[in-house]
């Protein structure tokens, strides 16, 4: 919304005569109460001898490639000045601006005498364009009759000391496109009685005559429609400066003071008008819905075909305007009007909207109409209107106002305790105020607490207590809650399974992985290119009913699909080493999902819904999956460089293992789509939780990655959740470390052989690791070679040489009695 700062002055002048403030100080009251100010446009300085001018004779000078006018000019001078302008829209007599030598108007352009056109200019007649108020420089400005006398201060006539004022309206306050409505927030931030300007309209007389017949359709969604008879107008009369200015300041042209009137009251009170020509309209004007076949010319001579979603005003011959959104080309006012029609109306937001998408049409009118317009204020817009046209354009009211209105639900009142601002905001007000500063919004509020507050016509956002509680506190000013930070109480912070996630996020990344965001929607046909058994649990997906992407419609019952498409998306970009991981649910359909009943959504659901409701979820359980293809050691001084393999998934989950505070124990398993041969069960506590290894090549060839490709994925929901982890127990006395090589069948897994030693070994035992296997004729054929590293200590002494011999023979013994391992 755009206007004049001297209109803010005058509209708050209207409580405080005196009342004044600089644009800096009307810039800070709109921020203080929530309305950004997008700019602030102060007219340009203009010095030198800028002066109102009267046209005493035009003479048409001829012979040039455009028409050209010598003008006898009185600027209140002994003699006339000359002055050569090529506009057309004056005429002898008229006032006009101007520019004398000597004059520097915006530009900077500086004027002086020149001879042109075989005749001296004495200085220009200037258009608004040109003094820096406006855009329009079709024409040069002319002014009223009676604006001034010749030769008088332009500046001071003009009001050049000004300043434009651009504040950005939220959609959700249509009142504040209106002067009424802005006006009413800034006299609350400079503390002022506000004056509403649309409850002081004078009543207009009216000379006899009967109302205009109107009627609404109930099926148009309009609720209030008034029409009044203005007789004996002045088609050629010009609104007065002071008007023209405003208008030209908010961007809206001026025409002719009817026009102008309309649109002047709009920018005034926020209720758009139309003035047709009453001697172009016959019969009854009806709001309804367009008929199939219709057509309109609107005011920008395009031919529309009307939809019938479309609402119009339409007389006996048919629709003449597009309601809320533009008038007809067939009733339009123009230089022959005598009669006018005077419409003010509310019509329905929603169609005012789907009527200029649809047409793709937009005006200053349809603009408030689709934000709402008070309903209060149509008949007092109506009486301003028509005071403002019999004052500029003559004539007299000649019919009472003719109005149609539908019933419409009452507004109820809203019950908010006096002090529920004070409690949201953390700050004691004095007693009184949460019921001052919504009388100031213009609610009705009655009682003393509770308080029952009855918001006015004008707010239709203002819907509940937090609405209530919102304009207390904008009033009071947000920028004065002070910004306390809640103090953490102790013992409190990351739940323990947060905690567990991070700690497996962090330690994957320690050792090269990269996390990655898959898309949560599973691709068709992905499990059928894994040759999933009908039966497997993966399978029973749940169907998204408006999914994102038509060929994604189901949620993940696992990982790796989405993690896949991303090895893929990155190969196909040229990055072919990755080790990458993420940590998201899965959806797991369930037999307790159900269709719940409809909600009654205006009020909280009861505790028993909340458990239905819950109860007809799917399991989400966490999971976390690794992939890698390409080398995982690079090449350098250091070596050749080594390819990731399945090796190096079976030592991602121990370590997410670790990072979860389990310990993991690998079983070789057949589970699509892992590589049967290369595949292992990830086990805590006896309980599967996850595999790890190659995936199959053909599934690999299928999907388009590479070979030797390798993933993970474990349910970290699955893995016991310690809460309280036990302290490490350190001993202070010396490791004794030992090797142990022992050769076992190929079939034999090592994991076995491992936890064999272990157990044979007995407490003296700290840890064993795998670090080589051998194979070749040195250990037969079907044999390898497994080498572990042993570490022995003693918690209450230093070992000795021989007890940690003698532990370790006991583990290669319990190996070779149940798996036949022999030492090499």
């Amino acid at each position: 919304m755009r206007a004049p700062q001297s209109w803010y002055t005058e509209v708050l002048r209207a409580s405080d005569p005196n009342w004044s403030a600089s644009t800096e100080e009307i810039d800070a009251a709109f921020v203080r109460v929530g309305f950004e100010i997008e700019d602030i446009d102060p007219f340009p300085v203009i010095t030198g001898p800028l002066v109102i001018g009267r046209v005493d004779h035009i003479e048409e000078l001829t012979g040039f490639k455009k028409p050209i006018r010598f003008c006898q000019v009185d600027v209140g001078e002994s003699e006339p000045r000359g002055i050569v302008c090529g506009a057309r829209n004056f005429a002898e007599g008229d006032l006009i601006v101007a520019a004398l030598p000597g004059t520097v108007l915006p530009g900077p352009f500086e004027i002086a005498s020149r001879k042109t056109y075989g005749h001296i200019s004495d200085g220009m007649i200037c258009s608004v364009s040109e003094l820096g108020i406006g855009t329009d420089h079709s024409g040069i400005l002319v002014l009223a009759p009676g604006t001034a006398e010749p030769g008088a201060d332009a500046r001071a006539v003009l009001g050049l000391d000004d300043a434009a004022i651009d504040v950005n309206v939220t959609p959700d306050r249509g009142y504040a496109f209106s002067i009424r409505g802005l006006g009413r927030e800034l006299a609350s931030s400079f503390a002022l009685p506000f004056v509403d300007p649309g409850t002081s309209v004078a009543t207009v007389a009216v000379s006899g005559g009967q109302p205009w017949p109107v009627a609404i359709d109930k099926d148009s969604g309009a609720t209030r429609y008034t029409a009044r008879l203005i007789d004996g107008v002045d088609p050629t009369a010009v609104s007065p400066w002071w008007m023209q200015k405003r208008l030209m300041v908010a961007r809206v042209r001026p025409i002719s003071a009817i026009v102008d009137v309309t649109n002047y009251v709009m920018l005034e009170l926020g209720q758009p008008l139309h003035a047709f020509d009453a001697d172009k309209v016959s019969g009854t004007i009806v709001v309804r819905n367009a008929r199939a076949g219709e057509k309109l010319t609107t005011l920008d001579g395009v031919a529309r075909d009307l939809d019938p979603e479309d609402v119009v005003i339409a007389d006996d011959s048919g629709p003449i305007a597009l309601a809320g959104v533009m008038g007809g080309e067939s009733t339009e006012v123009g230089p022959t009007t005598t009669r006018v029609l005077l419409e003010s109306a509310t019509f329905d937001q929603v169609r005012v909207f789907r009527t200029g998408k649809r047409h793709k049409l937009t005006s200053e009118a349809s603009k408030r109409f689709e934000r709402i317009v008070d309903p209060e204020i149509t008949a007092a817009a109506s009486d301003r209107g028509t005071g403002l046209i019999v004052e500029l354009a003559g004539g007299a009211a000649t019919s009472p106002l003719s109005e149609e209105r539908l019933v419409v639900a009452e507004i109820a009142p809203i019950v908010i305790a006096a002090d529920e601002p004070d409690r949201t905001a953390g700050v004691t007000y004095p007693e009184g105020t949460t019921a001052a500063r919504l009388v100031e919004v213009g609610c009705t509020v009655t009682g003393t607490d509770p308080l029952a507050v009855t918001p006015p016509s004008w707010r239709p956002d203002l819907r509940q207590r937090a609405d209530l509680v919102e304009e207390v506190l904008r009033l009071e000013g947000l920028e004065d809650i002070p910004a306390v930070l809640p103090s953490a109480p102790g013992g409190r912070g990351l739940t323990p399974s947060q905690r567990r996630r991070r700690s497996i996020g962090r330690t994957l990344a320690l050792d090269g992985y990269v996390e990655v965001l898959p898309f949560p929607f599973m691709p068709a046909g992905v499990l059928d290119l894994w040759d999933l058994p009908s039966d497997d649990p993966r399978r029973r997906t749940v169907k998204v009913l408006n999914p994102l992407e038509s060929d994604r419609p189901e949620l993940n019952t696992t990982l790796l699909p989405g993690l896949l498409e991303m090895v893929g998306r990155n190969i196909a970009r040229g990055q072919r080493d990755l080790s990458l991981y993420t940590v998201g649910q899965v959806v797991l359909a369930t037999e307790r999902m159900r269709p719940v009943a409809e909600l009654d959504v205006t009020r909280r659901p009861t505790d028993e819904q909340i458990a239905e409701l819950d109860d007809s979820l799917p399991v989400q359980p966490l999971h976390v999956a690794v992939a890698l293809t390409g080398v995982r050691d690079p090449a350098g001084p250091w070596g050749p460089g080594r390819h990731a393999d399945y090796l190096d998934a079976f030592e991602a989950a121990r370590e997410i293992g670790t990072a979860s505070g389990v310990e993991v124990t690998l079983v070789s398993d057949a589970y699509a789509p892992w590589h049967p041969g290369r595949c292992a069960a990830v086990v805590v506590d006896g309980r599967v939780v996850g595999h790890a290894g190659e995936l199959h090549p053909a599934v690999l060839e299928r999907v388009g990655l590479p070979k030797r490709t390798c993933a993970v994925e474990i349910d970290v929901d699955a893995l016991p959740l310690d809460v309280a982890l036990p302290a490490p127990h350190i001993s202070v006395f010396p490791a004794v470390l030992q090797d142990v090589a022992v050769v076992v069948s190929d079939e034999v897994p090592a994991a076995d052989v491992e936890a064999l030693l272990r157990e044979g070994a007995g407490e003296l035992l700290d840890s064993i690791e795998l670090f080589d296997v051998f194979t070749g004729a040195q250990v037969g054929d079907g044999n390898k070679s497994l080498t572990f590293a042993l570490t022995f200590r003693a918690d209450d002494r230093t070992l000795t040489e021989d007890e940690a011999t003698e532990a370790k023979l006991a583990a290669v013994a319990r190996a070779s009695e149940v798996v036949g391992a022999r030492l090499r």
